[in-house]
């Protein structure tokens, strides 16, 4: 078999993979998931909207793929995929806000707060936050699970920094007292990795939680720098995609005179610094081998995204 054929083959091999475990996490999002006959039936049927069908599932494909540079235990890998897509989905209804980036569309499909109302959509939120916290921490994902006591709690621990005010939520403060001011490139990159990098940097500490103690730091240098390119990308996909291949508002960041690699560095460098942070995290983990492939897939799978 020639050369070209193994990389297609490759190619569509990892395009299966992707398919399915984006089906596979969809169901399992929508098991645990309330039902939205149960009381509070508005609040159910408003998790639900914004937790199913929706987006790409990258930090999932991340915990799975992670997953595979160890002992791979499905149940453990469900429960973290799902707490980091819980939680993902609770920071998107909130963002969308009026009180925060006030936008109508996400994922293709109105806003939780114009679906719904801005009350249902802040408890929607409150609601999935928790509800990530309690699937990551059900006894029965653990009955057969060979992780240590201590593992069991870092998993909580880590997905609680991520989401944290010294992760996602601080950079989202942060992101907000920026609004109509020049950041360095240093200042935007703390940003970004507290806002976008910490919950992405999660999905791969969650997924490879009980790797080798020597493979953790490769990991860890992998997470860190993917993290950031995916928001590097975010910001170049503001200005260059459309609404509809972004799902959400186009050109929102320059509306709102929010500070971005693209505005910070312009268009052509942001793109350059997208394929150096890549170079970085491919140099990473490239030293432990073939159990680190599906990650380098979804790394170009990142930076790849629409141009």
């Amino acid at each position: 078999m020639s050369n070209v054929d193994d990389i297609k083959n490759s190619g569509l091999a990892f395009t299966s993979w992707v398919a399915s475990k984006q089906h596979h996490i969809e169901s399992t999002l929508e098991q645990c998931l309330p039902d939205a006959n149960l009381a509070p039936c508005m609040l159910h049927s408003a998790m639900r909207y914004s937790a199913l069908k929706g987006g790409k599932r990258i930090r999932a494909l991340l915990c799975y793929a992670a997953a595979e540079l160890s002992t791979y235990e499905p149940n453990v890998a469900d429960a973290s995929a799902c707490a980091i897509e819980l939680i993902h989905a609770y920071s998107l209804v909130h963002d969308d806000m009026p009180c925060m980036d006030d936008d109508d569309m996400r994922r293709g499909k109105p806003s939780c707060h114009k679906q719904y109302d801005e009350a249902t959509a802040l408890l929607v939120g409150d609601a999935l936050q928790s509800l990530a916290f309690e699937v990551l921490s059900q006894s029965q994902n653990y009955a057969h699970s060979q992780l240590s006591a201590n593992q069991q709690m870092k998993l909580i621990n880590l997905l609680s920094k991520a989401a944290g005010s010294k992760g996602m939520a601080g950079g989202q403060g942060i992101d907000l007292a920026a609004v109509g001011k020049d950041l360095s490139q240093s200042e935007l990159e703390t940003m970004h990795r507290m806002k976008t990098g910490a919950l992405i940097e999660a999905s791969i500490m969650l997924g490879a939680i009980s790797a080798e103690k020597s493979s953790q730091e490769a990991i860890q240098q992998f997470a860190n720098k993917i993290g950031l390119a995916f928001q590097v990308v975010d910001d170049i996909l503001d200005v260059e995609a459309n609404s509809k291949t972004l799902g959400k508002t186009a050109g929102k960041d320059a509306e709102s005179n929010k500070p971005t690699y693209v505005s910070t560095l312009g268009l052509s460098a942001a793109k350059q610094h997208v394929q150096i942070l890549y170079d970085q995290a491919i140099d990473a983990i490239r030293p432990l081998g073939d159990k680190a492939n599906r990650l380098i897939e979804l790394a170009g799978y990142i930076i790849q995204r629409n141009f």
